[in-house]
């Protein structure tokens, strides 16, 4: 029997990419599913995309995880709707892939922002909810550049080593409140995410935004006496 109808779920960055197939798989299990975005054009996107998904509720809010204020506003309202909180997918995130010369202060401190502090800002919010419920699931979404450090990266690279340690701590500290943590780390993905900005037809040996969500959707439905903590996920047969 699965473990995700009538979950209560979060995820952040869920109106595109990989965060909106997470979203969409959820919904489609009888999850109810709140989303957030940067834009109200791609919020109200991708909630249309999201009710024709499946059976669960599905509502959303506008809001920049940078921002301490904007997240608790929109955690609020998440609770408002969802009447609780059982799962929380952290998905939003940026790249900014340029050499540290060039890079400027602004995107280093957009990149740490995004992938750190929002991270933060959202599991700080969510424990106490979660906890009110008797436990529930934080999954994160990091990448392989939390361990693979590349040129023109040191930004990113840097958000996902982070998120990596701040995830193992965070399980250790919640383990015990029947609340699991994980992280996910995708190789490359066919999203409009990095440096081309749109999602390319000829990448067909990239993982799709699916592949990343059947893995979230296997770790809810484990049995909670198991906790497969970190995920690495990569394309079977890369590009030579």
């Amino acid at each position: 029997m699965s473990r995700i109808p009538g979950k209560l779920a979060l995820v952040t960055g869920g109106t595109r990419g990989i965060g909106l197939a997470i979203a969409r798989a959820l919904a489609e299990r009888a999850a109810d599913v709140f989303v957030c975005a940067t834009s109200q054009a791609s919020l109200e996107a991708g909630i249309a995309r999201l009710r024709e998904a499946g059976p669960g509720r599905v509502a959303g809010a506008v809001c920049d995880v940078r921002r301490h204020g904007q997240v608790s506003d929109m955690i609020q309202e998440a609770t408002r709707f969802l009447g609780g909180l059982d799962i929380l997918v952290n998905n939003a995130g940026i790249g900014s892939f340029q050499n540290v010369e060039q890079m400027s202060v602004e995107d280093w401190q957009a990149t740490i922002e995004t992938n750190l502090s929002g991270v933060f800002y959202c599991c700080r919010a969510a424990i106490p909810l979660m906890k009110q419920r008797g436990g529930g699931y934080i999954i994160n979404i990091g990448s392989l550049a939390g361990k693979n450090a590349f040129p023109g990266a040191a930004a990113y690279n840097a958000t996902k080593f982070g998120l990596i340690g701040f995830s193992e701590a965070l399980m250790q500290e919640v383990r015990y409140d029947h609340i699991r943590v994980s992280y996910v780390m995708p190789g490359s993905v066919n999203t409009e995410f990095g440096r081309s900005g749109v999602p390319a037809a000829s990448k067909t040996w990239m993982l799709l935004p699916e592949d990343v969500a059947m893995v979230v959707v296997n770790l809810l439905e484990m049995d909670p006496r198991a906790l497969p903590s970190r995920v690495e996920i990569r394309p079977s047969e890369p590009k030579k």
